[in-house]
């Protein structure tokens, strides 16, 4: 069976624009999360994770026909691309973008009257990024609430075992907007401080913005780093609620148990867990019901939100690109924001930075419709 290589990422977030400044932040145990009070959201003010976009456009200066949404996509994929000898404009490689709103703010008059109003359509951002890099391919974009980024992985992966491609760039990024923050406000699931995932005190989600790129590959010379192994992933869905997740935690209990399956694994292999942890009381008790259900209960386990907040349909790109520096390190990085054991299930929440070997991860996701994901990451 073809083997999947995983490797060359790049993070673009609150805490910086490449791989090595996230994760040098995130071992100092900084948080990307501050009060925003620039009167854009009600209430006025609000915690959040956002972007430098100032800081981005002088980095990576682009066209001025580029909205902000692509420059993050842009940007996160050149800087993979560097990473690794691959050619991002041959019909060999496709790109996976994994996003819940792509060009959202296009919903401003102003914006849309600058770029016109199809440019909010996803294929249309997708074109654009694809037309930048000159490849041939049309874009597959991943759309599936908070779990798209796990699922674009998965599904690449899946497309290089089929022969399709030799090398697939997964890119995922998500805007923060006043239309985003509304609707998470219509739930009543915003924190009025920094999240605080599985923790006792824990009152709601932080919402952050960013992207992240993470290249596929059968070939594993192409990395200029040791790459890692994508074993295998799945999906499932509850059928349980329209935004409320499972209360038995059995779709995401599915999901990783078919992802062990397929890499051939027991919950013993496991060494750390990347959870979905969006620090509310239905979301953390219903992963840790699931994880205890898998077997995993002494498996340490982090949530990053509450170093760069939820960044939808990108967070499962960024939060495995953050795993797979965990494993090249060796490092299990502390989930800020923990301090008291707040779901019903006992689980390893890790509360300090700990050097160990770390050879197999398993990040899973978790979204509104009942959507689950779970795929395991491997060393060579």
């Amino acid at each position: 069976m073809t083997k999947v290589f995983a490797g060359a990422e790049n993070i673009i977030s609150s805490l910086g624009f490449t791989s090595d400044e996230n994760i040098g932040n995130i071992i100092r145990g900084k948080s990307g999360i501050v009060l925003d009070d620039s009167g854009m959201y009600s209430p006025s003010i609000l915690p959040l994770s956002k972007v430098d976009h100032d800081r981005l456009e002088s980095i990576r200066p682009l066209s001025a026909d580029i909205t902000r949404m692509e420059r993050m996509f842009i940007a996160s994929i050149l800087d993979a691309g560097k990473r690794a000898d691959i050619d991002l404009s041959s019909p060999e490689t496709l790109f996976i973008l994994t996003t819940t709103k792509g060009n959202i703010d296009l919903l401003d008059p102003v914006l849309q009257a600058k770029f016109g109003k199809n440019r909010i359509y996803l294929h249309s951002m997708a074109k654009v990024i694809t037309t930048y890099f000159n490849n041939p391919n049309k874009a597959i974009i991943v759309s599936n609430a908070c779990i798209s980024g796990v699922l674009g992985i998965i599904y690449g992966e899946r497309l290089i075992r089929a022969g399709k491609y030799k090398h697939i760039v997964v890119s995922g990024g998500d805007l923060m907007s006043e239309f985003i923050v509304s609707g998470f406000q219509s739930f009543q699931s915003l924190s009025e401080q920094a999240c605080k995932p599985f923790d006792r005190d824990r009152t709601g989600l932080t919402l952050g913005e960013g992207a992240a790129s993470i290249i596929l590959s059968s070939s594993q010379g192409i990395f200029k780093e040791t790459p890692v192994k994508v074993l295998g992933g799945a999906g499932s869905n509850d059928g349980n609620h329209i935004s409320g997740p499972s209360r038995t935690g059995e779709g995401l209990l599915v999901a990783i148990q078919q992802a062990m399956k397929l890499s051939g694994l027991t919950p013993e292999d496991i060494d750390t867990i990347s959870a979905h942890g969006t620090a509310t009381d239905y979301n953390d008790e219903m992963e840790a019901k699931a994880f205890s259900r898998a077997g995993l209960e002494e498996v340490p386990l982090n949530s990053y939100k509450a170093y760069i907040g939820h960044t939808l349909g990108a967070a499962g790109v960024i939060e495995a690109a953050i795993s797979l520096q965990s494993m090249k390190r060796n490092m299990l990085f502390r989930s800020a924001g923990y301090d008291h054991h707040g779901v019903s299930k006992s689980i390893h929440v890790i509360k300090e930075n700990i050097e160990k070997e770390v050879s197999t991860c398993l990040k899973t996701g978790s979204g509104f419709g009942g959507s689950n994901a779970a795929v395991i990451l491997q060393k060579i």
